[in-house]
């Protein structure tokens, strides 16, 4: 079992509500040639790491963060590592929205005036991001997304309310849609636990019954969330409500960015956004990301398209965890 070091800064951000724990200092480089090998390096050496800054008292069952890491090479400036309440994501479009932020307001990477590139290296692969600039601050980034594809349609998955109905697409995770009209759920605070109890559900009953692997990279499988759909309003722009529950019921308070992606494969298969039209995503908390299809991919034998997706993140706070060698809690608990 690793040792922990005694103490461990972070810098913590929210985007749209979601926060964002970023360990800033106290570890040693990850190891490892990709993002991938360094994510088994952290799953391997570093859970219980993981564990303190996660769970409570420390943090708690809807908390999220990563490890910075170095890129792959020469054409990213940033590698992430993500991690969350029970283990760790391939993908997390709030979190790299707040990376980004953060290495340019910290001055991690210098930062210009305007719009400014920053590519990241994350576990799904690639991304192109762009932060606009203003000041001192970043006030909101774009990122383009690796393809986001349509795995499966109109599945219906048995739960303790009857059988729903799920689609389900990557967007550098995969991600169950459903519908959250016929289920009576508006999507709002009061709605919260039967969408985790539904959530946790509809994921074992889909992952019990089809085989969910990415084709090009089996590391990247299963379902990491649900996400309860409505739609606000059509016309020009296309608005919807989510809530998407992920990894062990935590609840996403942003619109998810990754699940946005994957939110837009099925809107352009289904024709319902044109191409360039914008999907204003709306979360549990009133803030949107906006997201559009900005071109054609392929995955393997799948057909994909290429998605951006646009929101803001801001600082909340600075950090310096400590975990004393007689602390009878250790790593610390979730009460879920």
């Amino acid at each position: 079992m690793s040792e922990l070091p005694l103490a461990i800064g972070a810098v913590d951000y929210h985007t749209a509500g979601e926060p964002f724990r970023i360990v800033s200092g106290g570890l040693a480089p990850l190891p490892g040639r990709t993002i991938l090998e360094k994510r088994r390096h952290a799953m391997e050496h570093l859970d219980r790491v993981r564990q303190l800054l996660i769970f409570e008292p420390r943090g708690h069952a809807d908390m999220y963060g990563c490890f910075v890491t170095a890129p792959e090479d020469e054409g990213a400036q940033l590698g992430v590592v993500f991690f969350h309440n029970a283990g760790y994501s391939t993908a997390c479009g709030h979190g790299t929205i707040a990376l980004v932020t953060w290495a340019l307001e910290s001055g991690v990477i210098p930062m210009t005036q305007g719009e400014q590139t920053v590519t990241v290296d994350a576990p799904s692969g690639r991304l192109r991001c762009t932060a606009r600039c203003e000041g001192a601050r970043v006030r909101d980034v774009r990122f383009v997304n690796v393809p986001s594809y349509v795995a499966h349609e109109g599945l219906e998955v048995p739960t303790s309310r009857g059988p729903v109905r799920a689609d389900v697409s990557f967007g550098g995770a995969f991600y169950a849609s459903v519908d959250a009209d016929p289920l009576g759920l508006a999507l709002t605070g009061d709605d919260l636990p039967e969408l985790i109890r539904l959530g946790r559900e509809i994921k074992a009953a889909i992952e019990g019954a089809y085989r969910i692997e990415h084709p090009v990279e089996p590391e990247l499988h299963d379902v990491y969330g649900v996400i309860f759909h409505r739609t606000l309003g059509e016309g020009p722009e296309l608005r919807q409500r989510n809530v998407t529950i992920f990894a062990d019921g935590e609840v996403d308070r942003s619109p998810c960015g990754s699940g946005t992606s994957a939110r837009l494969a099925l809107l352009d298969r289904s024709g319902r956004l044109p191409r360039g039209a914008r999907l204003e995503h709306e979360g549990i908390t009133g803030a949107v990301f906006q997201g559009r299809v900005v071109g054609d991919g392929r995955v393997a034998a799948y057909e994909a398209v290429i998605t951006e997706v646009t929101g803001s993140a801001y600082l909340t706070g600075y950090h310096q965890f400590v975990l004393q060698p007689d602390d009878p809690l250790g790593t610390g608990f979730l009460l879920r």
